[in-house]
């Protein structure tokens, strides 16, 4: 047990080696542009405030989503997806695979749970020993399951999903903006340095006005950093934009989430403004800021309208005016609506719902005109 508990130590230990790399970068970046080049270089003082203020705003956004996300704690499932302890005991001793599905299935019924195993099992966890809710996954890195999991990010050390995924979009927005300015900024004086590196050791070299200093040095590698990390954060932050928009979790992009009636990738797409909706939350002010502000629990998320899934509990809406037998027929065809499918589906559900009512009403109309027509006759 010793040799193992010091291996996990090492391990845990290893896995910062990214985020201290990175925060070093940070920091060197911090001294290379404010004083090496602003300090130092930049001769016009209007020039500096600008810089400056533009700098400590994109610098600050930037660390703080990057906090953020490092150190909000994932989600995990809560204690009612767990087995009780009768039937813990009895999943445990038992030896067929059917039986213990049948097990699950008994206490999945009362769980919002609309999502299965490729084979159309109940999705359990045996390592943490939970019935795994919608779109949750276990993470082997930090030996948990994860609500919403996307993926473990190692230059966060930590893992990606329900809490912390506004954190890691705005942490690619602000490591992006923040790193476009720098190049933008820099880039006439590094031309100016390089040149200057370029010439020194020419006869009659055109004069320069940026004084022989230390700081060429600085704000060369500060363009090179600044517009490497630009080209890569730039394809990660373009492909969970399109991830936002389609609601779907970077383990969902490559394997499509299973319902009853079988793999829809699609499953969790509402539309692409109530997806930015679900991750980023209603109040457009909050957007930009890394405070929580994501709609729904972590355990269910709304689905678009699918087969009824016949071991959830049903329960239909009947509007005034239909009669049992309209309510029955629609109700084999979707699946009824949680409170925070309502919330985010809105008004489009009952709009529809509407026209439902008011088609059957007039078709009773022209059955009944129908009738009175016969009977004249």
């Amino acid at each position: 047990m010793a040799p193992t508990h010091v291996l996990r130590c090492c391990q845990r230990g290893l896995a910062w080696i990214p985020v201290i790399f990175i925060a070093l970068v940070v920091c060197w970046s911090y001294y290379a542009y404010v004083v090496e080049l602003c300090l130092f270089t930049i001769p016009s003082t209007i020039e500096k405030v600008i810089y400056l203020t533009v700098f400590h705003v994109s610098f600050i956004m930037f660390v703080w989503s990057y906090w953020k996300t490092i150190f909000t704690r994932p989600a995990t499932p809560s204690k009612e997806f767990c087995l009780p302890k009768s039937e813990k005991e009895q999943y445990e001793k038992e030896q067929h695979p059917e039986t213990q599905q049948e097990i699950l299935k008994r206490v999945a019924t009362s769980l919002p749970l609309y999502t299965r195993t490729g084979a159309g099992a109940i999705r359990y966890c045996d390592r943490c020993q939970v019935i795994k809710p919608d779109r949750c996954h276990h993470c082997s890195a930090c030996d948990m399951c994860v609500l919403k999991m996307d993926h473990h990010c190692p230059w966060v050390n930590n893992c990606v999903g329900f809490s912390n995924y506004k954190f890691f979009i705005l942490f690619l927005t602000y490591s992006l903006v923040y790193c476009l300015f720098i190049a933008a900024s820099v880039l006439q004086y590094f031309i100016k340095f390089w040149t200057l590196c370029r010439r020194k050791s020419a006869e009659n070299c055109p004069k320069n006005d940026l004084p022989e200093s230390h700081a060429k040095f600085h704000v060369l590698f500060l363009f090179f950093v600044a517009a490497m990390f630009c080209i890569s954060i730039l394809s990660l932050f373009t492909y969970h934009l399109w991830l936002v928009g389609k609601n779907r979790s970077t383990i969902e992009a490559f394997r499509a989430p299973v319902f009853r009636n079988g793999p829809d990738k699609n499953g969790f797409s509402l539309g692409f403004s109530k997806n930015i909706a679900q991750v980023f939350g209603d109040q457009k002010k909050y957007w930009l800021l890394p405070v929580f502000t994501s709609q729904g629990d972590g355990f269910s998320f709304p689905t678009r309208l699918v087969t009824i899934d016949p071991e959830q509990p049903t329960e239909c809406l009947q509007p005034a005016g239909l009669d049992k037998g309209a309510v029955e027929g629609s109700a084999e065809q979707t699946t009824p609506l949680s409170e925070s499918q309502n919330h985010l589906l809105g008004n489009a559900f009952y709009i529809e719902e509407d026209h439902k009512e008011t088609d059957v009403l007039k078709s009773d109309e022209s059955e009944a005109i129908t009738i009175s027509i016969e009977s004249e006759s």
